[in-house]
């Protein structure tokens, strides 16, 4: 790895595990439709996209394909309204993050968040677990035309801060992460415990994987 100027982070699976308050609310909104609750582990396996993808992905109870767009309609304002009322009672931070986040700007790294989940969400989050401040910027899913794992959030970060793609490294735990950050020409670690539809983060090849954020300190510090 190169020594970064700018250190990216993803929210969802690598800030944050949302699970809880996604997976209750996906839930409520099954029970209000007339449908059984899929449970927290299933939920677990389809976050990442946005929640309109999750609620697709409820709606059909697996990964891939599309529900009747008439459902959709009907179940996506249910769970917007369950979301806003639901969006960090049951979310925490993981372990180590807050400790990463103070050892990095410690060391002057200078610290942006981007993440694919709405700014109306994104932003409350962020707040109600004490980090928003702690991000010079925050991209969310709708601040763009384009979201992860289209490149343009993390470029637009780094000509934010007036760095090259080069000396810039993105933080995140899915193959999204790992698609936009090679797509930018960033470095990519990710998290071993996050969100990646059940699949090891390790076959999408980013530059390491580390269990907790404080580990990313021995990497930059053995960086070039």
């Amino acid at each position: 790895m190169h020594k970064p100027e700018m250190i990216l982070i993803d929210v969802d699976g690598t800030l944050v595990d949302s699970v809880p308050d996604l997976a209750y609310c996906v839930d409520t909104m099954m029970v209000q439709l007339g449908r059984e609750p899929h449970g927290e582990s299933r939920v677990r396996d389809w976050v990442g996209n946005g929640v309109e993808r999750l609620v697709r992905r409820a709606l059909i109870g697996q990964l891939d394909g599309e529900p009747d767009e008439a459902d959709f309609e009907r179940a996506y304002p249910l769970f917007l309204d369950l979301y806003a009322e639901n969006t960090s009672k049951r979310s925490v931070l993981y372990p180590g993050v807050r400790e990463g986040i103070d050892m990095l700007k410690a060391a002057g790294y200078k610290l942006g968040c981007v993440t694919n989940k709405a700014a109306q969400f994104t932003e409350p989050l962020l707040k109600d677990l004490g980090v928003y401040d702690d991000f010079s910027i925050v991209i969310s899913g709708d601040s763009l035309p384009k979201k992860k794992p289209d490149p343009a959030p993390l470029l637009h970060v780094a000509q934010f801060f007036g760095c090259s793609p080069a000396s810039a490294l993105m933080i995140g735990d899915s193959v999204s992460d790992v698609t936009a950050a090679r797509a930018a020409g960033f470095q990519i670690v990710c998290m071993s415990y996050g969100y990646n539809h059940g699949v090891d983060i390790r076959e999408a090849d980013p530059d390491a994987v580390i269990d907790s954020l404080l580990d990313i300190q021995p990497l930059l510090e053995q960086a070039a």
